[in-house]
This record gives C-alpha cells, structure tokens and sequence, in this order.
C-alpha cells in the first residue's frame, strides 16, 4: 500500500480577474497577442462583459479596472472608433489612459480625458463610471480637495461604498499625494463608522495599515523596523480582530472580496496569527493577486509558502 502524503491544495496561480470566470475569458483574448482583426473583436468582448454586468457596479467596477490595466490605448481607441457616441467606450479609454499614466507612461491631454468623462456622465447619468474616471483624472493630476469632494459626492449618489472611489480617496489622502496621516485615519473612521458589515469597502482599514507599513519598508533603515513592528501595534490588531468576520456568514461577498482577502491573509502572516490565516487561506483557494505579497518578493511563491505555514499551524 502506497504512502499517501499530506494532500496540498491546488497550486496557486495569479489571477487579475479573482473569481469572475467571465472576466477571466476576456482578459485572457486581450492580452493574446493582438493580430490583424482581434482588436475588434476584444473590443466587442470587453463592450459585452461590461453590459452583462448590468446595474451591478460593484462588478462593473471590478471589470473596468481589470480590462483597463490590461488594454492597450490601441484597444481603447477601436473601440470608440466603433461607438463614438456611447458611455462606456469614453470611460474605458480614460481607464486605460490612467493605467498607463500609473505605470509611468503618459496619459495624454488631460483636458480631453476630463471632456470624456463628462461627456459618458451625460450619456449615462445613472452610471458612477464616469465619475469614478474623473476622480482618477483629479488625483492624477493633484487638483484640490474642492474639485474632487464635488465628483465623490455624485459618485456617492450611485454606489454609496464603491470600493474603488474609496481606495482612489485613501490615496489622494495620503501624504505622498495631497493629504496627511491625520486626513488619512480620519477618512478611515468616518467610512468604518457608517459603513455596512460586509460592504465592499470592508478592506479600506487594512489598505491604509498596509500602505503605511510598505512606506516604511520603502524607507529602509530605522524605519523599516519600525514598519516590522506593525503588526504587532495595537490599532493593527484590532484590525485585524475587526475583520474576523470576512470568511464566515455575512462576510465579504462583493466582487473583489478575493482581493481583500489576500490582504487579510498577508497581514495575519506578518502578525503572526499563522491559525487564523489558515482560515483565510482556505477561503482564498488558489486565486492569488499580486499586491500585497509582491512586497515581499514573486508572489505565487510567497503566497505558497504561508500558506504551507498557516496550514502546519493549523
């Protein structure tokens, strides 16, 4: 009789779309090599995508974001070539413009990508896209808390807790951008205060302990120490007591709760609550995404290696 070892579970593999299959199946033709013709048709795939998801903009949101990273601006302008006049072609040009710009590239005429995003404002008024384009469009550009306050407040009027626009204002917030520490946890609190278990911005607590914790890694020296230590802080801790929730009844059930959950797991790591995470890991399954476990190094193999870890503490 063959010994039969501890059984693992499936290997994990990076996945920007988490569990939307459909998405999955989009991203991948658009980011096959582009041959003469496909353009057009990953134009008519994204445009289905994005229509099958309806009114539900907590999953409209999830596919704008993740095509957009992964489109070229060859792919935006077809599809507008193909549909001048609708909404959602001019918002995903300004997605992608913005995705570019983030990693580096430019974003091209500022002032036509805030046109654009009037103009599907007013093709689709019911829609918090534009909005959440143009919130893009402002931090981008660094503009003043009283031109973005106005677009979260009619961004706000259509999904209440868009978990983007809220990651979008943690990091205009931030003192790299046009904040400060201060503005960063009182935005924090006031969202945690009113929002509802288990809403989409859930993980916006998280966001900002993680982000201060890579500025201080980024730091080096003393205050990468420091950043170490984090974890073991109380007002992390109580995070992370508050998010206990999240894997079980009532927890995170909207479009990107597999993304929060990656973050609920690195965090439990770096605390040290191997069994806890152990818990968080069988949630995730094997869908990894990049950020967080970047930080430390290629993710597929960090993610594999805590969660050998959490699972033997178990």
């Amino acid at each position: 009789m063959p010994i039969i070892g501890r059984r693992r579970g499936p290997a994990a593999r990076l996945a920007p779309e988490l569990d939307d299959a459909e998405l999955g199946r989009v991203l991948a033709h658009v980011t096959a090599p582009q041959v003469h013709g496909r353009l057009e048709l990953s134009a008519v795939l994204v445009e289905q995508v994005l229509r099958d998801a309806g009114t539900d903009w907590d999953r409209r949101t999830l596919r704008l974001s993740v095509l957009s990273a992964a489109a070229s601006p060859a792919l935006a302008q077809v599809w507008r070539r193909q549909r001048p006049r609708d909404a959602d072609p001019l918002v995903f040009d300004v997605w992608v413009a913005l995705a570019q710009a983030r990693r580096g590239g430019r974003s091209g005429d500022h002032h036509g990508l805030v046109r654009r995003c009037h103009d599907a404002a007013r093709a689709r008024p019911e829609d918090p896209a534009p909005w959440l384009a143009l919130l893009g469009v402002l931090r981008l550009l660094r503009r003043p808390a009283e031109e973005v306050h106005p677009v979260c407040r009619e961004i706000g009027a259509r999904d209440p807790w868009n978990r983007t626009a809220h990651l979008e204002m943690l990091g205009y917030l931030s003192p790299a951008e046009c904040g400060s520490h201060a503005q960063e946890l009182e935005f924090v609190d006031a969202v945690r205060a009113a929002a509802p278990a288990g809403s989409p911005v859930a993980g916006l607590e998280l966001a900002l302990l993680l982000g201060r914790y890579r500025a201080g890694v980024d730091a080096g020296g003393v205050a990468a120490l420091g950043a170490r230590r984090r974890w073991a802080r109380a007002d992390a801790e109580a995070a992370l007591d508050r998010a206990r929730y999240w894997t079980g009844p009532g927890g995170l059930r909207h479009a990107a709760a597999v993304a929060d959950l990656n973050v609920l797991a690195y965090a439990l790591v770096r605390a040290n609550r191997l069994r806890e995470a152990a818990g968080v890991f069988a949630a995730v399954g094997p869908t990894v995404t990049a950020w967080p476990w970047s930080l430390d190094g290629d993710p597929l193999r960090r993610f594999t290696y805590w969660r050998h870890q959490a699972l033997a503490a178990r």
